[in-house]
């Protein structure tokens, strides 16, 4: 019976759904390489519909782009936006009518869209299962962990006092960079040291005191992040308007990458992210932070807030079996655990077109209250979000109230600095693997919703075994058997101790046959909702894998649910695209 499901999965893989190399386990996608496509799908059809649009794309060369391949562009009437330091990458703007040309240029690797991006305490720390004072994990605040973080700044505030390096990329040109020393790859710009650290739109403000605030301006500390004695390093990817192209997210994190060692950066937080538009092994965004986890930086990012889209809502680089990929736990304003569930805008997985079981777990993400950057965009926007961090200073409104993914993922990169402060020679497969065995389980639910469960801040410090690498295991589905399959989490990482029925123990009813040492494990039963496997059969529809209107138009970003009316989990009665999503 294994071995014909076996054989029936395999058919599937390689007929309908792609996966590239599909049977190979336990490594994360190759990236690069001169095989499939040189132009992504959705680019190419954008071409099609209208060869006189102007698009911004990314360009991936065969070797670091120099005089020859500037040449080549302005043969083509091809615009150079940015060359990407040290890498193969170049931002370019075009027309449709010269994607093909520029695809079938011996010299181009690939190319991709340049997508628009957009960024999808204290109850929420009781309900991560903060340690509790006295607690000997309670010492740990982060202290020697420097955590990165691309988004739209971090601006001057009481509660942030850790930033040890900024750099912005909304700038034309050469980034400004403003550490306490100048790096090899920029030059050092006073006028963009911390001390003149900016954020016009109030989102990476928001984030930053997540992770790093020390409360200092609430009642008792009441509203300090989740480990503010750790280092902050700002890039800032998204304007005052929290727009930004994949393009500047790409530069950003090969800047991370160059200067991760002289900073000493160990964590990355991602608030950020784009709807999926090619395969994971070939989207510029998934091979750039595959880079940095190869290079020991544990990379956090936000699943997404189009959960109310249903599954394979999943952003880019999010998608990346690598990362930790975090969804929004909805905690009800209560830190008991048992009343906790998904919030409905969390991004669910699988992942398109690749099918990996996603988000890896959930962390508290909605009405977070953390710091507010004055007179910002969102600020502005939404007054009545301001909140007082001290009962005795109502008029202080030094925090602000924000929903979302965004909101979620920097609880998880403050654990992760906590963890590395106590064991600093864990690599980043160990560290997910911790944070996902020792999540809180759910007793039913979707673990397409869910993932491995809820944050678990103290369990994540005390449970103890290690991984070479913990890439998310591929979902199998066999439509014919009407079963579902993923890979088992213990032969993946290489450790009897990461067992699948441990990593999702009540959310899947699996197979009595399946064995502790399957490859795979099957499940006769996925308890979902409803009864079917996937009705939504456009997540891999065999003859058009990746269109560009079939789970997402255009137009819409994730971004669009970063804040949320008094209600939880409901959206305001506002255009949300018209807040963090500019015009096609």
């Amino acid at each position: 019976m294994r071995q014909a499901n076996l054989a029936r999965w395999r058919t599937v893989a390689l007929g309908a759904v792609v996966l590239g190399s599909a049977a190979w386990a336990g490594a994360v996608p190759p990236t690069g390489g001169g095989h499939g496509p040189t132009v992504s799908d959705h680019l190419r059809q954008r071409a099609k519909q209208d060869p006189r649009a102007t698009l911004d794309v990314i360009i991936r060369f065969r070797q670091q782009p120099g005089d020859a391949e500037r040449n080549l562009l302005g043969s083509l009437g091809i615009h150079v936006r940015r060359q990407i330091r040290s890498s193969r990458w170049m931002a370019a703007r075009l027309s449709g009518s010269a994607v093909a040309a520029l695809g079938a240029n011996p010299a181009v690797d690939y190319v991709a869209t340049d997508a628009p991006m957009s960024p999808n305490m204290d109850l929420a720390r009781q309900a991560a299962q903060e340690p509790a004072l006295g607690a000997p994990e309670s010492t740990l605040k982060g202290a020697g962990v420097t955590i990165a973080m691309l988004d739209s700044g971090v601006a001057q505030h009481p509660d942030l006092k850790s930033l040890v390096a900024v750099v912005d990329f909304t700038v034309s040109g050469s980034p400004k960079l403003g550490p306490s020393q100048s790096t090899s790859s920029t030059s050092y710009v006073p006028a963009y040291a911390p001390a003149a650290s900016v954020d016009g739109y109030g989102h990476g403000t928001h984030v930053a005191g997540i992770m790093v605030g020390n409360g200092s301006t609430s009642a008792q500390g009441g509203l300090a992040g989740i480990a503010p004695e750790a280092s902050l390093v700002s890039v800032r990817v998204l304007d005052d308007s929290g727009r930004g192209q994949a393009s500047d997210v790409l530069a950003g994190l090969q800047w991370v990458l160059d200067n991760k060692d002289a900073l000493g950066i160990r964590v990355l937080n991602l608030s950020l992210g784009h709807p999926v538009y090619e395969p994971a092994e070939r989207d510029p965004l998934v091979q750039q932070v595959e880079a940095l986890w190869s290079a020991g930086v544990v990379v956090v990012c936000s699943a997404g807030n189009a959960g109310r889209l249903g599954d394979g809502t999943i952003t880019s680089p999010c998608n990346s079996r690598a990362v930790i990929s975090v969804g929004a736990l909805n905690d009800h304003n209560t830190p008991e655990t048992t009343d906790d569930t998904a919030a409905t805008y969390s991004s669910r997985g699988p992942t398109r077109g690749d099918l990996v079981a996603k988000p890896d777990l959930l962390a508290p993400g909605n009405r977070i209250v953390s710091t507010r950057a004055a007179g910002s965009y969102l600020d502005n926007l939404f007054p009545e979000r301001r909140v007082a961090g001290d009962p005795a200073q109502p008029e202080v409104l030094e925090y602000l109230e924000m929903s979302g993914t965004s909101m979620a993922a920097p609880m998880v990169a403050g654990t992760v600095a906590l963890m590395l402060e106590q064991e600093p020679w864990l690599n980043p497969g160990t560290v997910k693997a911790r944070l996902m065995l020792s999540a809180h389980k759910a007793e039913l639910g979707n673990p397409f919703a869910s993932g491995a469960g809820a944050l678990d801040i103290l369990a994540a410090l005390r449970v103890r075994g290690d991984v070479a690498d913990a890439p998310s295991p591929l979902v199998l589905p066999d439509s014919a058997a009407g079963q579902l399959g993923v890979e088992n989490t213990a032969v993946l990482w290489g450790n009897p101790a990461f067992p699948l029925d441990a990593i999702w123990p009540m959310s899947v009813q699996w197979s009595t046959a399946s064995a502790a040492g399957d490859p795979l494990w099957w499940s006769p039963a996925v308890l979902w909702p409803n009864a079917d496997l996937w009705p939504e059969a456009n997540l891999w529809p065999e003859a058009d894998l990746w269109p560009e209107a079939d789970l997402w138009p255009e137009t819409i970003l994730w971004g669009e649910n970063v804040l949320w009316s008094d209600e939880p989990d409901t959206p305001m009665d506002i255009d949300p695209l018209a807040i963090l999503v500019p015009d096609p």
